[in-house]
């Protein structure tokens, strides 16, 4: 894609659980003039969430509803929707998903799907959604991400969370911390090296990623007074994939590899568990982390939050994580745009 296109890439934005924040932080980052310098946003959801959302925040922008992306205005000051629900602003209560509400939601975040894959938007960018709403309104998916990789026919994905250019990549995500040896493998490891390593290449413009690999145990075991994983599990998957003409470097103790990722040493680090990665992330980039879910065929980034039921309705959600995900969105975005330049 050449044009504007490149130079401003047309991302689909969903509303994500509409009786939680999702349509205020969509309202208020979407209020940002700049935001329209680099990137040309389509609100997918519901009108009169987006209109009670604008009342509530006390934004000044106007809403101009369309049934496709090529009927956008992509300007400051307008916000485009494509309107796929219009539920009764009566039913929608803030915290209290229903069958409607939840079966509208996955909607949303399907249509996008087929919008990127269909190649008439470039990226997803995707509000918080409930579990629980999801299964309400019909669909038993443990969250996004399994939704999207069986939208998109993909087995091999990964989970990424990134604040600017420190990036963590999940080996393990949502189980019990005992679950966690059993669950690594040096097979499933040398695939997550890989796509890592393929990921960083083809959508952050990064030609020979380094990455870091954190062990398990403290101070990498000490040699197995600590545990065997890293000798048994760890150290063999780096080997394979150096063999592979990867470049890592590990297993390292968690204690100092945040450090060195920290001042630049690695593109990502490849983290055993959920909180081992979370934890430094969220200390230096609570309000502006994303999401990124690695190994799709289409390009989704995500807020790092969930619906906040608890501020719905408030105004006074923080729209951070949304516009950082829009504008990694937008940087992926026009990473995919320049190899295909490339190639051509």
């Amino acid at each position: 894609m050449t044009g504007e296109t490149e130079l401003r890439p047309l991302l689909a934005v969903t509303m994500g659980d509409i009786t939680g924040v999702g349509p205020e932080i969509i309202i208020k980052a979407l209020a940002d003039p700049g935001l329209y310098d680099s990137c040309r946003p389509l609100v997918i959801g519901d009108l009169q969430a987006l209109v009670r959302a604008r009342k509530i925040c006390g934004i000044k922008v106007d809403l101009h509803p369309v049934t496709g992306p090529r009927e956008g205005y992509y300007r400051p000051g307008v916000v485009d929707i494509l309107v796929l629900s219009r539920l009764a602003p009566e039913t929608v209560v803030f915290g209290q998903p229903t069958p409607a509400s939840g079966a509208a939601m996955v909607e949303y975040i399907l249509t996008a799907v087929d919008l990127a894959q269909s190649g008439r938007v470039e990226a997803v960018v995707t509000a918080p959604i409930s579990k629980a709403a999801m299964h309400l309104g019909g669909y038993r998916y443990p969250g996004h991400t399994e939704l999207l990789a069986e939208r998109c026919q993909t087995e091999d994905f990964a989970m990424m969370l990134a604040g600017g250019e420190f990036r963590v990549v999940l080996a393990t995500i949502h189980c019990a911390l005992r679950e966690v040896p059993q669950r690594l493998t040096q097979k499933e490891l040398l695939r997550l090296f890989k796509l890592t390593a393929k990921a960083l290449q083809r959508d952050f413009g990064i030609e020979k990623p380094c990455l870091g690999v954190a062990a398990l145990n403290p101070h990498a075991s000490e040699g197995g007074l600590f545990g065997d994983e890293e000798a048994r599990i760890i150290a063999p998957a780096v080997q394979a994939a150096r063999e592979l003409g990867l470049d890592l470097i590990g297993p390292l103790p968690a204690d100092t590899i945040f450090v060195r990722h920290h001042r630049g040493e690695f593109a990502a680090v490849v983290v055993m568990y959920h909180d081992q990665g979370l934890i430094p992330l969220k200390l230096l980039h609570f309000g502006d982390a994303v999401n990124v879910t690695l190994g799709l065929p289409i390009i989704r980034t995500s807020v790092d939050h969930g619906t906040a039921y608890d501020l719905a309705g408030t105004g006074q959600a923080d729209p951070g994580s949304l516009k950082a995900a829009l504008e990694m969105a937008t940087h992926m975005a026009k990473a995919r745009a320049r190899l295909r330049e490339a190639a051509a």
